[in-house]
């Protein structure tokens, strides 16, 4: 049986031919450790030997088209699809074809804290989540972030005080590791755009991981360059916590501004993230700190949990002009299902309730935060006493797809659910196994083939490829050729 590792190399010589005919003098050599094949896979990431493969593209120029950012514009399966039912074909069987064909994406899903708190295993069937094998097989899923989301209160203390931002990104990432391991037969660890399309032939889950709230590198980019060797592949720039580089959009109360945008710092961060081909997160930042990524990026950028604004007027959504500015960067927006971030009227009735019973809910909060099911059901007994919220229709979810569409274009618009980290969906959704009802929908209202496939995740895979053709355009080292700048105080 040949070695993983020459598999590995036997299809970068042909993802490197097919690259090269579409983007010009490609001058392939080999050389195994660069960054552009630590995107390839972790073992080969850690191992920091010269000699294995390595693009040698032209950089980019500042300002100028990221390189392949329009090399992959439909999905790779598009090319088989019709514009249209197939003759004789119901609106039912032309959505279960299309989400069968599909490569489908979830930007984000916070399975792991839940993992890390109940020592839960997705192999169990819960009705407790929204995440399991079986659903996950039913949902149709191709590929799923695992959040490694780390709570921005874990920076304010040392680890012996119960903070310890890294500690924490590296245990969610352990549970994550144990997950595949323990179910190799239904998972893979994913790590590039080349894992994803061999799970989907494989017929299994890529399992990939994004680290939400960029506290967790605790201001250091050799910890940035530690998580992606790891295998983490995005990362959200703030969570709900402004840092010392990065405004973030808060969520309840006035945000806190401290740098308008990024710090000098901030830069250098999204700079080294785009160099080593990790993906830049723009959900939970301000406004001024998106405009000021897009200044500085090099490579399309994606939102992984964020929805519209015009649509449900959150400061965490995104607005029109952003969603045009993160489609000129080649970027996408990846829908989030919350019903808090989907309906105003919804939003109304939270605010509401948060204003008669936050101190309730704060206490819940401070003695359950370590235990995200069980904080889940007491906040249910606690909403139970009062008024019933409003249920979200499922085709508001599809309206936000619809407004994001028509402003951002159909390349730049995906699914991020952030399946177990919110505690309501829009009704009749339940879980991951709820994925095949946007397909239909999306059939229903009149999109095209190709566009589903777009929706469902191939604007995720486009944008992923370039990310990593940008990465192997700089002819660097992941470590060797990177910075060391830190801020220690």
């Amino acid at each position: 049986m040949k070695h993983p590792v020459a598999r590995h190399l036997d299809g970068v010589s042909k993802r490197a031919a097919r690259l090269g005919a579409r983007i010009g003098a490609v001058v392939v050599t080999v050389a195994l450790g660069t960054t552009g094949w630590a995107c390839g896979g972790v073992a080969a990431a850690t191992r920091g030997a010269k000699g294995g493969s390595e693009f040698h593209a032209a950089p980019a120029k500042p300002g100028g088209p990221v390189p392949g950012a329009a090399a992959s514009a439909a999905p790779p399966s598009a090319s088989a699809t019709s514009d249209g039912p197939r003759p004789g074909e119901t609106i039912e069987e032309r959505a279960t074809r299309l989400h069968r064909q599909a490569i489908i994406v979830d930007g984000h899903n916070d399975i792991p804290s839940v993992i890390l708190a109940s020592n839960y295993d997705l192999g169990t069937r819960s009705t407790r989540t929204h995440t399991d094998l079986a659903r996950m097989k039913a949902g149709g899923i191709t590929a799923e972030f695992f959040s490694i989301y780390v709570e921005g209160e874990l920076a304010e203390k040392p680890t012996v005080q119960g903070g310890g931002a890294l500690r924490r990104a590296v245990d969610l990432i352990d549970v994550t590791y144990r997950q595949v391991e323990r179910h190799p037969g239904d998972l893979l660890l994913a790590t590039s755009a080349a894992d994803i399309r061999r799970a989907k032939r494989e017929g299994k889950v890529a399992v990939l991981m994004g680290v939400e709230g960029g506290h967790a590198i605790e201001n250091s980019l050799n910890a940035l360059r530690t998580l992606y060797r790891l295998g983490c592949r995005y990362m959200t720039l703030t969570h709900s916590n402004t840092n010392e580089w990065a405004d973030s959009a808060g969520f309840n109360g006035p945000p806190v501004v401290r740098h308008h945008g990024l710090s000098p710092f901030g830069e250098e961060v999204v700079h080294e993230m785009q160099r080593i081909g990790m993906l830049v997160d723009i959900s939970h930042v301000s406004d001024e700190t998106f405009w000021s990524v897009m200044k500085v990026a090099k490579a399309p950028v994606i939102a992984s949990h964020s929805s519209s604004r015009a649509v449900a007027d959150h400061r965490r959504n995104m607005s029109d002009d952003m969603l045009r500015g993160l489609a000129k960067n080649g970027g996408v927006a990846m829908v989030n299902f919350w019903s808090m971030f989907l309906s105003n009227e919804y939003g109304v009735a939270a605010k509401k309730w948060f204003d008669k019973n936050g101190k309730a809910f704060g206490e819940l909060r401070g003695k359950l935060k370590d235990d995200p099911l069980a904080f889940r059901e007491a906040l249910e007994k606690l909403r139970a006493q009062g008024e019933p919220m409003p249920k979200v229709p499922f085709s508001v979810l599809i309206d936000h797809i619809d407004h994001m569409v028509k402003v951002a274009g159909i390349d730049h618009v995906g699914l991020g659910s952030d399946f177990d980290g919110v505690d309501d969906l829009p009704e009749g959704l339940t879980g991951i196994d709820g994925l095949p009802r946007i397909t239909l929908e999306l059939v229903k209202r009149g999109y095209k083939d190709e566009d589903v496939l777009k929706i469902l995740g191939g604007n995720f895979l486009r944008a992923f490829d370039a990310a990593e053709a940008y990465a192997r355009s700089t002819s660097t080292t992941l470590s060797g050729d990177g910075s060391s700048r830190r801020i220690s105080q």
